[in-house]
């Protein structure tokens, strides 16, 4: 299924360095509820790869120019569960696309034959925790993964990024999303966690 990654081939010649933080980038932008679409959206980073997608593109390259080999997608947020919290679930694929969209954009910008970018799709690990808060269940993150994996692969990314995680179930949940996305698309990427 998986075909060898130029990431891995890349990997053989050097350390890849992965961009930092999007939110604190999105922070300095010093954005107002326009900016996300309206007050009620205020804070839905995610949305701003179709509100604003001018300063998604702008942040990517800079890290870009800043020498990352791998610039994530904004999307740390862009599961229907999070999404729910906006009355916005149904924007899960569109809002995973369109990020995917722009990350592929700059990082095509950017790669030469001797220096490739590479996109991670970023999973973030929701809002709910399944052994901490509770709120969901682990069939329903199993397929907010999914969903959230399927449209990432679609859009072009070259890895997928489960991060920053503090509960191990999710973890399990956001693996096995990614797997049936997988299955589902005939195609593997290389997953980052």
């Amino acid at each position: 299924m998986m075909k060898t990654s130029k990431m891995y081939g890349q990997l053989k010649n050097k350390i890849l360095i992965i961009d930092g933080a999007m939110g604190t980038m999105i922070q300095q932008a010093n954005l107002t509820d326009a900016d996300f679409g309206g007050e009620q959206y205020e804070g839905c980073n995610e949305l701003l790869c179709v509100t604003r997608p001018d300063v998604i593109l702008s942040i990517h390259e800079a890290y870009l120019e800043a020498g990352a080999d791998i610039i994530e997608t904004n999307t740390f947020g862009s599961t229907s569960i999070v999404l729910s919290e906006y009355n916005i679930s149904h924007r899960a694929r569109e809002l995973n696309l369109e990020a995917a969209k722009l990350a592929v954009e700059a990082k095509n910008k950017f790669s030469t034959p001797n220096w490739p970018r590479f996109v991670a799709g970023a999973m973030g690990p929701t809002t709910k925790t399944l052994s901490v808060t509770g709120g969901t269940t682990f069939d329903d993150l199993i397929h907010s993964y999914y969903e959230q994996a399927l449209a990432l692969i679609e859009g072009g990314v070259d890895a997928l990024l489960l991060e920053t995680s503090q509960d191990t179930l999710n973890v399990k949940a956001g693996g096995i999303g990614i797997r049936r996305a997988f299955e589902t698309l005939h195609k593997e990427l290389p997953i980052m966690i």
